[in-house]
């Protein structure tokens, strides 16, 4: 199984990205499928995920999941950016729901995600 992250950048502090992430190889046939995040000098956290869909707090109402079955592809479109967002963002998939990093059993390489003040 891979996934390709896309879609990270610079933006300044309230502005959008929108992030992509497409599935390839097996996998179960509704994988879980979840966006973490890991700041300088911090752990990797969930940020969010679906099958039906789960958030952060520190994210609800600004951020919002989504998944295009028929293109394998699961998008994050992250509105109100702040300074505290600035991160490389993961995607990741798993045959079951969970918001913890070591049970999620497929990654993708990180995109980077800089929100300027």
């Amino acid at each position: 199984v891979q996934l390709q992250a896309s879609g990270g950048g610079l933006v300044q502090t309230g502005g959008s990205l929108r992030l992509s992430c497409v599935v390839s190889g097996s996998t179960s046939s509704s994988p879980f499928l979840a966006w973490f995040r890991q700041a300088p000098g911090k752990e990797r956290d969930f940020v969010a995920g679906i099958r039906s869909t789960y958030y952060a707090d520190s994210v609800k109402g600004r951020f919002t999941i989504s998944r295009e079955n028929a293109k394998n592809t699961v998008f994050l479109q992250m509105n109100s950016l702040k300074p505290e967002d600035t991160a490389v963002y993961y995607c990741a998939a798993s045959s079951f729901i969970t918001d913890q990093v070591d049970a999620m059993q497929y990654w993708g390489k990180g995109t980077l995600v800089t929100v300027s003040s």
